[in-house]
């Protein structure tokens, strides 16, 4: 409340990040004493009860040099505030944190950044804010440089599909780094179940998922290089619930918007500075293959309650493939997927055992994916997830089909 109203405020979420975040916050108040001279701004961190010096580091963060080395001479002060929402860290509560506290200062744009982003540039902020602060878009997503392996999740299912339903050509809408306006942030604090146990996990996927289905201004910003570094979790199952597990979700919520033109055309052109770079994982194909078929024949009964009978049967056929022939086919792949978010609208089983039962699924489409491109360049991988999306647009209406067909396996 000492910080009275500004026009930007920059969140940053913290937890034990001690040797990271100077880096970041200077690189925050250099990107905005550079490209937003004029504009009140704050540096809101909220920490999740880090053990270490976060809070330290960021509460004495300078701004005098930054201002001497760029010539720069904000008109305000530009504060960082630090302040504990808990023992332990959570993305939801963080957001939350965040959310309300860019209504009680009214801001017009915001910003949130990853304390594990070492790979920020000044210029970061101004990408994720201008386009909110000078052309009134209500939110910003990032697109980075990547590994051409990395966020596989990512581009072989949450973007596909999110692409096919929403008519968003969003990269990354997971994002540890985003912007919106103050009227979307005060919209999505009001409308989100906080208490929700769903609520808990993936608030940032929910919050792109909330502006594309309620037809906001999207748009994208390249900020670089995205390293490796900021892994959430190596837990598979932990990662299909927040992403597969909300998206799910938001299909119930938001199926006037997504079902009313299942012929439309995306509405969102990636952006041309997105790159793939190469990328040295190698692929243990025998474990991958395993997991998948163990998953097949184990999950037989559940997968039967779930897909129709041609997929599962589909599913069966490639589980008996050699490891030399496996192949998980895109079309294959999009019906899969879909079936699913049926079943889980219908609810045939707990939601929580749809989700978990894709996990072995889906490492049989990464390790094709994988395989497929062991050698392609980037243009050649852009391709083949250009081919995916396809398979999944094409394929709207069986998705429709399926939701609004409370019998299993009469869509096959």
């Amino acid at each position: 409340m000492n910080v009275g109203e500004v026009d930007l405020l920059v969140g940053l979420p913290t937890h034990n990040n001690a040797e990271t975040v100077g880096t970041v916050v200077q690189a925050i108040q250099t990107g905005i004493l550079k490209n937003f001279t004029r504009e009140r701004a704050v540096i809101l961190n909220v920490d999740g009860g880090s053990k270490d010096t976060t809070c330290d580091v960021v509460t004495a963060s300078s701004i005098s040099d930054i201002r001497r080395a760029y010539n720069t001479h904000a008109l305000r002060t530009l504060p960082a505030i630090s302040v504990r929402y808990g023992s332990s860290p959570s993305s939801e509560t963080a957001l939350h944190t965040i959310l309300a506290a860019a209504d009680l200062v009214r801001a017009k744009a915001c910003a949130v950044i990853s304390p594990e982003s070492v790979t920020i540039e000044p210029e970061w902020v101004s990408r994720l804010l201008h386009p909110i602060y000078r052309e009134h878009y209500d939110y910003v997503a990032p697109l980075y440089r990547r590994p051409k392996f990395d966020g596989i999740l990512v581009t072989n299912l949450i973007y596909p599909m999110t692409r096919a339903i929403y008519g968003q050509s969003v990269r990354e809408p997971y994002p540890s780094e985003f912007g919106f306006s103050g009227d979307f942030g005060n919209q999505f604090l009001l409308s989100h179940n906080w208490r929700d146990e769903h609520g808990q996990f993936g608030t940032e996927l929910e919050m792109f998922l909330n502006a594309a289905g309620s037809g906001l201004k999207i748009t994208q910003s390249f900020l670089g290089t995205k390293g490796r570094a900021e892994n959430r979790s190596d837990d598979l199952v932990a990662a299909m619930r927040r992403t597969v597990g909300v998206l799910f979700l938001s299909m119930d919520a938001n199926f006037e918007r997504w079902s009313a033109d299942m012929s439309r055309h995306t509405g969102l052109a990636a952006n041309p500075e997105y790159e793939i770079i190469s990328d040295s994982s190698r692929v243990n194909r025998k474990r991958l293959k395993q997991m998948f078929s163990d998953g097949v024949s184990q999950l037989d009964s559940v997968l039967r309650s779930i897909l129709s009978p041609s997929t599962v049967g589909s599913l069966h056929q490639i589980a008996a493939l050699d490891e030399e022939s496996f192949r998980y086919p895109a079309d294959l792949w999009a019906r899969t997927v879909y079936e699913f978010a049926a079943s889980h609208h219908h609810s045939v089983m707990s939601r929580d055992h749809i989700v978990q039962a894709l996990v072995p699924l889906y490492r049989g489409r990464a390790l094709t994916f994988m395989v497929e491109n062991r050698n392609s360049s980037a243009m050649e991988i852009e391709n083949s997830i250009e081919n995916l999306c396809g398979e999944f647009e094409q394929l709207r209406p069986y998705l429709l089909d399926a939701w609004n067909d409370g019998k299993r396996g009469s869509h096959a």
